[in-house]
């Protein structure tokens, strides 16, 4: 039995570009290695975070034209062994997510996130339930450009309002959960559509109209989307905070 961390990374990047790369690859903030300061990946975010979640083995999907990523994270990131498969040519999240289909089991776990996001805490997937369709939901202050989820009192999640001009709450999914068994499911029901989905919230919504069930884990704190000129510059706004934070506590604590 296995955890699969899937990361989709075979947009174009249009909102981004031009870029002499993919865009998964664009520089946000630093890492330390072996002593060293280095640059970091936008998508090294979301792969610690999913091997924090407890991703024994990651899925990168990459379109023909990204080799770059393979050339960059090779065959294992973060003590964790990493595969990819391709995504001939470009059809959407759903199409992207369900190309690992033939690598997970009914009884893995799958989560999956998104490779130019970053958000906060580090851990959080940890807090989704492994026995349903958990979604990792984020306060943002523009919940009208992600997929807003509106859930009950018990986290019980009511509906996906996707890219909604109006959202009625400002919490958005930021990151999944989901057994195998459920992640076949949905691809099941994808495929049955006659016109597949585009958007993985389109799905769930679905999903749950035909008597599924999924929950909302509203830990998540802060999530920025750096697929834009502008979030980009938001996302080194929060590291260089989040920095700042973690220098002044250190100033402030005991040395004796």
């Amino acid at each position: 039995m296995a955890t699969w961390g899937i990361v989709p990374a075979a947009g174009a990047g249009q909102r981004i570009q031009p870029l002499a790369f993919s865009k998964e690859l664009l520089p946000v903030g630093s890492r330390i290695e072996q002593n060293i300061e280095r640059p970091r990946a936008v998508s090294e975010y979301l792969v610690e975070r999913l091997v924090l979640g407890g991703a024994d083995r990651i899925c990168f999907v990459i379109s023909p034209g990204k080799s770059d990523i393979l050339q960059y994270y090779g065959g294992e990131v973060f003590d964790t062994p990493i595969c990819y498969v391709v995504q001939s040519r470009p059809a959407g999240l759903c199409d992207a997510l369900f190309r690992a289909a033939p690598l997970v089991a009914a009884t893995d776990s799958v989560l999956i996130g998104l490779p130019d996001t970053v958000w906060f805490p580090i851990e959080a997937l940890r807090q989704l339930p492994t026995d349903r369709l958990a979604l990792l939901l984020f306060p943002v202050e523009h919940p009208e450009l992600f997929d807003a989820v509106v859930t009950k009192h018990d986290g019980s999640v009511v509906e996906v309002q996707v890219k909604h001009p109006h959202p009625s709450t400002p919490w958005v999914w930021g990151a999944v959960g989901m057994p195998g068994s459920v992640f076949h499911e949905l691809r099941a029901m994808w495929l049955s559509r006659p016109a597949p989905d585009e958007y993985l919230g389109t799905l769930i919504n679905g999903f749950l109209e035909s008597g599924g069930n999924a929950v909302g884990v509203r830990v998540g704190e802060s999530y920025v989307d750096v697929g834009t000129l502008h979030g980009y510059r938001e996302a080194l706004r929060l590291l260089q905070r989040l920095a700042n934070r973690a220098a002044r506590r250190q100033d402030l604590a005991p040395t004796g």
